[in-house]
This record gives structure tokens, C-alpha cells and sequence, in this order.
């Protein structure tokens, strides 16, 4: 059986070394990195990932909790997660809490007992109940929900969501619906609404609230009949998958989407473009939060106590596709 001795003798390094790319790849020079893994591939060398979290007193596994992992925004998240955990020489675990936002920590406690840290995407309002839950939870990285003193991961819709106002406003529109997002306390919806008012207010242009509605593709279909009913000409979805069910009921009413009424999304999932009319969208960098993340929580495992919280702040942009278009002749909204 191959050892790491035997992959130390090859690439010319010692012991430590070797240990080091396969535990802490960063801490170790490329050039290194490349020749130690270069003569584990050749001698088919494999670390024992659960003996060497062992001997580091460690589970060598992280934990992820989000809403829904059938969601594409979410499971964005996760593959971007994981990869970056394996990265580091770690698993990931991944749940969801569904359709039970009251069990979210109760469930948070119960994973955080089995793995060095949490990745947690909360429902709960970022506020101090939330801080104090977090604490006990041992490492923990919050996403989209800025918590003072712990560290997090949000992805601001402030420039995406000012770059969609100005979008339709430059189409000629003047009013647009918002579809709001259930729960409403949660920092993500509290975001987005926020920003679509900042916006809509900065502009000129008249905004109607709508909802909050549950934040999937059915609701969107129950949505637009209310769209069509406001006579409005352009309308902005809380989540892709509502504005999807938008484009669908708008579709089969016979209103043209892009023609007679705008459509725009926010998260980018990947049928956002595949669909026709393909969607205008405020991208959300799921992936390159969910890798931030993860570096922010092992880096947390591997110095307990010994670094202050961090908060990365990942900025957002408009995808103009061909669900937005100017104001029909004769719209005033």
C-alpha cells in the first residue's frame, strides 16, 4: 500500500509537506502543490480523510442548511460549497429545512453536533436572537444574513436590482409591480424590497407591492392574473421561479411577454435562459458566495478563536435577455 512516505520520497519534500497540500492546500507553494499531487496520482496515493481527522481531534466534515436543496438557487450554493470543501480536504453534509422555518435551528443544533462547522442560510430576521443561536452552533458562517460579529456572506441586490429600475425605465416604463417574498423578515426579502423602493424612488418610477406570496414558480402563476389586473406594462419578481410562472400564465392569457408587459427575475437560475422569452434577470453569484463561505468556515475550524469575524460582500448585475422590452404604445405603467 502506497503511504505518504512513498509520495515524500517522490516528489523530493518531506512528510509534512505532503501533509500539508492533502490538509491545507493554500499554506503550500503551487509549484509545490502540483509536484506532491503529481506523484500521489502516479503512485495512486488516496489520504484517509477520516484518519487524519481523527488524529486532529475532528469530524473532517462540514454541515450545510438551506430552505430547499430542489430549489436551483440553493443547490447552486451547495455544489459551489462542496467543492470548495473538497478542496480542502473536507466533506460536506447538506440538508434542508423546507417547508418547517420553525424547526431551522432546532435542526441547525442537531447537525452542528456532528460536523466542525455550519454553513447556515437562515430564515430567521438577522438580529440579535439569531446572534445568540448562532453562538451556540460552534464554527458558523451565515449566508444573506449580516449578523454583527459573526461571520457572513451576503450577495447585495443593491446594484443589480438599481441597474433593473433603470433598465425599464430607459424602456419608457413608468410604474412596475413588485412581487414580494414570504417570509418577509427574513434579510433576503427585506433586501430586495428595500432596494426595489430605493430605486423605484430614485427613478420616478411608481411602484405597486404585491404579496408576500411563497417564493415558487406556482405563485408566480397566481400572481400575474393580479399583474394584469393592475394594468401595470412592467413587473419584477422576488425569485426567478416566480417570474417564470409569470412568463407562464401571461403567455396563456395571451399577453406577450416583452411586447405588451416586462418581465424581470432576480437569482439567474440556469433555465432562466433556456426558456422563451428568455428571462431578464438580476444575477446572484450563488456559486461564488457558497465558495466564500466555505473558506470563511474552514479557516474558522482550523483557528478557533484566533480570527475575527469576517464579511464579504458580493455585488450583483442585470442579465438583459428578451422578456424585457419597451413600453407598449400607449402605456402609462
Amino acid at each position: 500500500m502506497t503511504t505518504v512516505h512513498d509520495v515524500a520520497r517522490r516528489a523530493g519534500v518531506s512528510i509534512a509537506t505532503v501533509s500539508r497540500v492533502f490538509g491545507r492546500p493554500d499554506a503550500v507553494a503551487e509549484a509545490t502543490r502540483h509536484r506532491v499531487l503529481a506523484a500521489a496520482g502516479e503512485l495512486g496515493y488516496a489520504p484517509n480523510t477520516s484518519a487524519r481527522a481523527l488524529v486532529r481531534g475532528r469530524t473532517g466534515y462540514l454541515g450545510l442548511l438551506v430552505h430547499d436543496l430542489a430549489n436551483p438557487f440553493y443547490a447552486t450554493i451547495a455544489k459551489a460549497a462542496q467543492l470548495e470543501a473538497r478542496h480542502r480536504g473536507l466533506a460536506l453534509f447538506c440538508a434542508d429545512y423546507g417547508d418547517r422555518p420553525d424547526e431551522e435551528l432546532t435542526l441547525a443544533k442537531e447537525m452542528a453536533r456532528h460536523v466542525d462547522g455550519l454553513l447556515l442560510y437562515p430564515s430567521q430576521p438577522a438580529d440579535d436572537a439569531l446572534r445568540a443561536a448562532t453562538a451556540g452552533l460552534g464554527p458558523a458562517v451565515l449566508i444573506d444574513s449580516p449578523v454583527e460579529g459573526v461571520p457572513h456572506v451576503v450577495m447585495s441586490t443593491a446594484e443589480g436590482v438599481d441597474q433593473a429600475v433603470a433598465h425599464l425605465a430607459a424602456l419608457g416604463h413608468r410604474g412596475l409591480v413588485y412581487l414580494d417574498a414570504a417570509p418577509t423578515s427574513m434579510f433576503t426579502s427585506i433586501d430586495r424590497r428595500r432596494n426595489i423602493e430605493t430605486s423605484c424612488a430614485r427613478t420616478g418610477i411608481e411602484l405597486t407591492v404585491l404579496g408576500p406570496f411563497s417564493p415558487g414558480f406556482e405563485s408566480g402563476v397566481r400572481a400575474a392574473d393580479l399583474v394584469i389586473g393592475e394594468g401595470s406594462t412592467a413587473v419584477v419578481a422576488f425569485s426567478d421561479q416566480m417570474a417564470l410562472g409569470v412568463v407562464r400564465r401571461l403567455t396563456e392569457r395571451g399577453v406577450r411577454v416583452g411586447a405588451d408587459v416586462s418581465v424581470v427575475g432576480v437569482d439567474d437560475i440556469w433555465i432562466a435562459a433556456q426558456v422563451t422569452p428568455a428571462l431578464t434577470t438580476v444575477r446572484m453569484p450563488c456559486a461564488e458566495a457558497g465558495a466564500a463561505a466555505t473558506r470563511l468556515l474552514a479557516d474558522a475550524v482550523d483557528h478557533p478563536g484566533g480570527t475575527p469575524a469576517s464579511r464579504v460582500v458580493l455585488p450583483t448585475e442585470l442579465i438583459v435577455r428578451s422578456s424585457t422590452g419597451p413600453v407598449p404604445h400607449g402605456g402609462t405603467r
